[in-house]
Formats: structure tokens, C-alpha cells, sequence
């Protein structure tokens, strides 16, 4: 793995850390697969937990495949020990739901927030999402919802909230859920070539609300001009 540690930190300070008593929600996502968002995301969440000495919640949109998780777990010598789940919405909101809904032995619905997990990560404090596989009933799809509900309950919980979404060739949620984001920021391979993709995903975001903080080329050994550079040509 690729050191990112003065990246995250540049960009940590191109971000600015919330004020006191304000909680802020970042949302991270590249125009492809393969530009290493989910490695920003989850090295961001590390970084504010433990020098900025913030609480974070990593929430994996990436729902089914649950990587974020999977990574943490497989380095717990370096983020820390994962810890048992409890829930993952303060108020029993969400931000998606499942359709057909599942029904529980006595006949009621399954609520939405029952399928998503938190887990604290070592003794900072820090917590990403797990969604609940083993709950999903044949035939069930899952929808990314807009509406601001669980974000606003989220953030009486955290001080930094950070979004890992899926690249936009994969799935729409970055674009869904744009108005609810304080800061998108846009991941691009430090050795792509071809900007047009990660412009037209700016333009996309902003006709969707967003409100974008820049551009991060991710990896380590470009010219420190480049490094954690934000700002949207």
C-alpha cells in the first residue's frame, strides 16, 4: 500500500476541520473504479480520529460488498481492534431502503435501519458501517434515498462525517445524496491522463447540489505540486 499519510494530512488542512459544535459531512467518490477513493476515505477517517482527535463515522456506500470494513478488519494491527456492532442510526432513520420489505416472524416489517451496523474501530474514536448481509431475503434490492433525515440525525453523533461512494461508472448514490454533503471531494489516479471524466463528474455533482472542495490525486510519489491539490480546473 501506497503511504498516504502527508496526502491525507494536506488534505485534512485544505478541508479545514469543523468549528466547535458543528459536525461536517465529506463525501468522497471518483469518476471510475480503480482511482482509490476508498483508500482516501479510510485514511482520512484514521488521520482525523487519531491527530486530529475527531469522531468520525465512516459510513461504506459500497452497502452490500462492505469493503471498508473488510480493509479495517484485515489491518486491525494498524487502525485498531473492531468492535462488536451495534446500530448505525441514532433515530432509526436511513438512507436507503429495501423493497420488497422483509417481514419478521410475527408478521411486521423489517425496518431499514436493522440492516446497517456500526463498529467502533480500536479505542479512537471512530466507527464504520457494516450493512448486514446475512439479513437480505431473496429478490430484495436496495435504494439509495435523498432525503436528509439520517444525515441530520448522524451528525449529532459525529464530528466528521465521511461518505465513501462508489465510483459514478458503478452506481448514481454520489449524486443522489449530493444536497446532504457539506464537501465532495473528487479522486483521480495521480497518473491519469485523460481529465474528462473527473470533469464531467464535477459538473454532474454540481447540477446535483453538491458542493465540491476539489480534486485529490492519489498516490504518493507525484510532484508535491500535485499532492492533495484542490482545486477544480
Amino acid at each position: 500500500m501506497v503511504d498516504l499519510s502527508d496526502e491525507i494530512a494536506e488534505l485534512w488542512s485544505a478541508l479545514g476541520a469543523p468549528g466547535a459544535g458543528r459536525s461536517r459531512i465529506v463525501q468522497i467518490v471518483g469518476a471510475r473504479r480503480g482511482e482509490g477513493a476508498s483508500s482516501v476515505a479510510r485514511e482520512l477517517a484514521h488521520y482525523a480520529s487519531r491527530r486530529a482527535m475527531r469522531s468520525v463515522w465512516l459510513v461504506d456506500l459500497d452497502i452490500i460488498a462492505g469493503r471498508q470494513y473488510a480493509a479495517i478488519s484485515a489491518e486491525q494491527d494498524r487502525y485498531g481492534l473492531i468492535g462488536p456492532a451495534s446500530s448505525a442510526s441514532p433515530d432509526g432513520s436511513m438512507f436507503f431502503t429495501l423493497r420488497p420489505r422483509a417481514q419478521s416472524e410475527d408478521g411486521s416489517n423489517i425496518a431499514d435501519a436493522r440492516y446497517l451496523a456500526a463498529h467502533q474501530v480500536g479505542n479512537a474514536r471512530w466507527w464504520v458501517t457494516r450493512f448486514r448481509t446475512e439479513g437480505l431475503r431473496p429478490g430484495q434490492n436496495l435504494h439509495v434515498l435523498g432525503n436528509p433525515g439520517y444525515w441530520s440525525s448522524l451528525r449529532k453523533n459525529a464530528d466528521l462525517i465521511i461518505v465513501d461512494c462508489p465510483s459514478i461508472d458503478r452506481s448514481k448514490a454520489a449524486l443522489t445524496l449530493a444536497r446532504n454533503m457539506d464537501q465532495t471531494v473528487i479522486v483521480v489516479s495521480a497518473d491519469e491522463t485523460d481529465v474528462r471524466p473527473p470533469l464531467a463528474l464535477r459538473d454532474a455533482l454540481e447540477e446535483a447540489g453538491a458542493s465540491i472542495a476539489g480534486l485529490f490525486f492519489n498516490r504518493a510519489d507525484v510532484s508535491p505540486s500535485r499532492r492533495a491539490r484542490l482545486a477544480v480546473q
